[in-house]
């Protein structure tokens, strides 16, 4: 398994090199898993990129490098403690970086003499394809899907190059994984919401969370969709509600200061039963907090967000096979239980890309709304029934009067301040979070199943600590297991309640400061954590660090 990063300043193509660069690399057969690190800003500053890449499944990244290409010295002086004994620091010739782990080339110069500067990534390219003993076979077609045409020749001329420049390090390696696919967390969450047949996605430019509109958008004309950007939050929201109001399958998304703004439409969807799918990829606060980094620290809030008492689920997305599918079955318990449904993303599953069987279409359903009879005389909106669930019309589309209150209501939807009525209605949106239960998934259990030492977690966490349980059993030191949540609200207990009377330690791994998962977990069985490593920098966690933070007693 290798391990690459790339780094420079913001401007010089550090995004480009790197999505062509891991295209070729799962194209030759690697698994390959790419993680993103960047400022809040156009120009300068450091942005990097690792992508690490083997014959295996990789479910992390990992900070021991094999190699760095730098486009700038502050890159050499921030990672080059990373590196391994045989690792590589690949940059121009002008940089000042020296000893015998240095590859120079003159870029800048090859690159400006092959007539653009611009193509000094692609030089890069080409020496790291050769170091890693990589062939030239599929350099052509992934470029020609990657670079406007009047650029394919020069582009080409500079990867063949920088491959002549270098000779030869690593030995290459034959995978299996060419005809599965690469795709990032946001991109994996909006393909699962267009399979859903989403037909109307609103929102309001803020990172992380802007790839799923720039990428709804760019298929908007080919799925017959309408993406709209709105001029705020609020409005973001309440357009995607007024469009399931009318029938619509839609979805609205964010970031957390965002869906602060969202609250309140939040609840108007849980009293007035109207189904909606809400997307906050999270990213650390308070306020404008770190835009670009990632956090897990919005749980708590969105468990309990607007005002009053309502039914809602609360999925947090594990990986990017689990976002699509997950993205697929928010649509159908929001459309069968007419409910609220949040996701929670963040900014280090959202921005990454990993490599994934292509996802399977043949199982997919999204539950239609359940509909009145057009037979029946007078039509009850909110008819009480014993599951909670009442009959649902499309405004235009039947000849009854289809009413929608923020106010409470009686089963005909018009306002009342009846103490009776106002239980009534409670009781029988309540009676919705009996049939949630009964849609609940289980966390994905990792590890050996006589563990003494149980890790939790939730999201994105479940590749690092994938890696760790892992490394942990291997090293026999001891016996570990994991459950990693997906489905977070209402919370799932059956697993962890059995686990929980068998081990002798429970330890809670999170992107967050306060323990918000322990806290819930207390809350809703009893079971307290024995200790937990909680991580709040910005940056996402490694499978390495929970096992050195383990072994130091965590």
């Amino acid at each position: 398994m290798y391990n690459i990063l790339i780094g420079g300043a913001a401007g010089q193509g550090i995004d480009t090199t790197v999505a062509i660069l891991e295209k070729l690399l799962k194209k030759s057969g690697y698994y390959v898993f790419t993680v993103r690190d960047f400022m809040s800003r156009v120009r300068g500053g450091h942005n990097f990129s690792m992508i690490r890449f083997g014959t295996e499944i990789i479910t992390s990244h990992n900070d021991k490098l094999d190699g760095i290409i730098a486009l700038n010295d502050e890159t050499v002086v921030l990672h080059k403690y990373k590196l391994k004994e045989k690792g590589f620091i690949l940059c121009d010739g002008s940089l000042s970086a020296e000893g015998p782990q240095v590859i120079k080339l003159d870029m800048d110069k090859m690159a400006k003499n092959l007539g653009n500067a611009r193509v000094l990534g692609s030089i890069a390219v080409g020496a790291v394809l050769k170091l890693f003993g990589e062939s030239l076979e599929d350099v052509e077609d992934i470029m020609k899907a990657s670079v406007k045409e009047q650029y394919l020749e020069i582009n080409l001329e500079a990867i063949r190059a920088g491959y002549e420049s270098v000779e030869a390090r690593f030995a290459h390696m034959e995978g299996k994984f060419s005809d599965w696919m690469l795709i990032s967390g946001s991109r994996a969450l909006a393909m699962g919401a267009i399979a859903a047949g989403l037909q109307f996605y609103s929102a309001y430019p803020m990172s992380p969370s802007t790839p799923i509109m720039e990428f709804l958008a760019s298929k908007s004309n080919e799925t017959g969709m309408v993406v709209e950007q709105a001029e705020d939050e609020i409005a973001a929201v309440n357009m995607a509600l007024g469009a399931s109001y009318a029938g619509v399958r839609a979805m609205t998304g964010t970031s957390g200061g965002g869906f602060c703004l969202k609250v309140e439409t939040l609840g108007f969807s849980g009293i007035a039963e109207i189904p909606l799918v809400a997307v906050d990829v999270q990213r650390p606060g308070p306020a404008t907090g770190l835009p670009t980094r990632t956090e897990q620290s919005d749980l708590k809030f969105v468990i309990s967000a607007a005002q009053g008492e309502f039914p809602r689920m609360v999925i947090a997305l594990r990986n990017h096979e689990d976002a699509f599918y997950q993205t697929i079955r928010a649509f159908h318990l929001a459309e069968e239980c007419q409910i609220p449904v949040i996701m929670l993303s963040d900014q280090y599953l959202g921005d990454s890309t990993a490599t994934v069987k292509p996802y399977e279409l043949s199982n997919i359903h999204v539950a239609e709304a359940a509909k009145a009879d057009e037979t029946e005389g007078e039509y009850l909106r909110y008819r009480l029934t014993q599951d909670g669930i009442s009959p649902r019309l499309v405004p235009g589309k039947s000849r009854h009067f289809v009413s929608a209150d923020s106010d409470e209501h009686d089963e005909g939807g018009f306002i009342t301040e009846s103490a009776q009525v106002r239980r009534a209605m409670m009781d029988k949106r309540m009676r919705k979070l009996k049939k949630l239960e009964e849609e609940l998934l289980e966390p994905e259990f990792l590890g050996t199943e006589k563990c003494t030492t149980l890790l939790l977690g939730w999201g994105s966490t479940y590749g690092p600590i994938a890696e760790a349980v892992k490394g942990l059993n291997e090293d026999g030191k001891g016996e570990y297991g994991a459950l990693v949540f997906g489905d977070i609200y209402p919370l799932p207990v059956k697993k962890l309640e059995k686990l929980a009377s068998a081990v002798k330690y429970i330890i809670n791994v999170e992107q967050n400061a306060t323990g918000q998962l322990a806290d819930l977990v207390r809350e809703k069985t009893g079971i307290q954590c024995s200790s937990g490593i909680l991580k709040y920098d910005g940056r996402q966690i490694s499978g390495e660090e929970i096992v050195q933070r383990i072994r130091k007693g965590a």
